[in-house]
C-alpha cells in the first residue's frame, strides 16, 4: 500500500507548514526515518509503523489549546478517507493517542510492537545533539528564560502542572530529556539512546558551568 504512505506524506507535508521549528515537517521526517530503522531490527508490522510515524504530530496538543483528542480524530478520518482497513485506523488513532511524554503519566496506558518502535523514534529525536536543538527552539518560541538557578527543576509533578510548565529551558533536560533513555520500550531504541543521553548531559554539565564561568 504504497500509495497510502504517500499521500499521507503530501498530508502532513501540507499540514504542517509554517509550524514551530521542533515539530514541523522534518521532525515528522525524522521520526519517519528511525521509525524504519527501529522496526528493521523489531516485530512490528512496517505499513503501520510508518502511517503511525507520518501521523503522529498532525496537531499537537500543545499547538491546540491542550485538545489530546484533535491529533487522533485528524489522522483517523484522513485514514479513513484514504481507505484504510478499519482496525489499523483503530490501532494508529491509539498509537498517537498515547505517544506524548505528559509529564510521565502516559506510561503503560497502551502498548503494542508498533506503538513501542514510534514511540521510541519520537522519544530519540527528542535527545541527542537534535533534541538540543529542539528544546531551546521551542523555549524560543514560548518566550522562556534558558536557565535561572533560583527555578529548580520540577520532578514528579502533575499532568497539568508538566503541560502548564513555564519553567526556564534547561529545567525541561532534567523534567523529561535526561529521563527518556530509561523508558526505552525496545533493543534498537535502548541502543540508539545510549550515545544521545550522553551527548546531552555533556551539553548540560557544559552550559552549567559556563553559565559560573567555571568552564576551560
Amino acid at each position: 500500500m504504497q500509495h497510502w504512505i504517500a499521500s499521507t506524506e503530501a498530508y502532513v507535508k501540507a499540514q504542517l507548514q509554517g509550524a514551530e521549528g521542533g515539530h514541523d515537517w522534518w521532525h515528522v521526517y525524522r521520526v519517519w526515518q528511525l521509525s524504519k530503522r527501529i522496526a528493521q531490527q523489531e516485530s512490528a508490522d512496517t505499513l503501520t509503523v510508518e502511517l503511525s510515524a507520518l501521523l503522529h504530530d498532525i496537531a499537537d496538543a500543545k499547538f491546540h489549546d491542550g485538545d489530546e483528542e484533535l491529533g487522533p480524530a485528524r489522522a483517523t478520518a484522513f485514514l479513513e478517507q484514504l481507505g484504510v482497513d478499519a482496525p489499523r485506523v483503530a490501532h494508529i488513532g491509539n498509537i498517537i493517542r498515547y505517544m506524548s511524554y505528559k509529564g510521565g503519566h502516559n506510561e503503560g496506558a497502551f502498548y503494542s510492537p508498533e506503538f513501542a518502535v514510534v514511540r521510541d523514534a519520537d522519544r530519540l529525536d527528542a535527545i541527542g545533539a537534535i533534541g538540543i536543538a529542539r528544546t531551546f527552539n521551542y523555549g524560543g518560541f514560548r518566550n522562556r528564560a534558558l536557565y535561572d538557578p533560583a527555578i529548580p527543576p520540577q520532578l514528579g509533578i502533575s499532568k497539568e502542572a508538566y503541560k502548564n510548565s513555564t519553567a526556564p529551558t534547561l529545567n525541561h533536560f532534567y523534567e523529561k530529556l535526561l529521563l527518556l533513555k530509561d523508558g526505552m520500550l525496545t533493543a534498537t531504541g535502548k541502543q540508539l539512546a545510549e550515545a544521545r543521553h550522553a551527548y546531552m548531559q555533556t551539553f548540560v554539565d557544559r552550559f552549567k558551568a559556563e553559565w559560573e564561568g567555571l568552564d576551560g
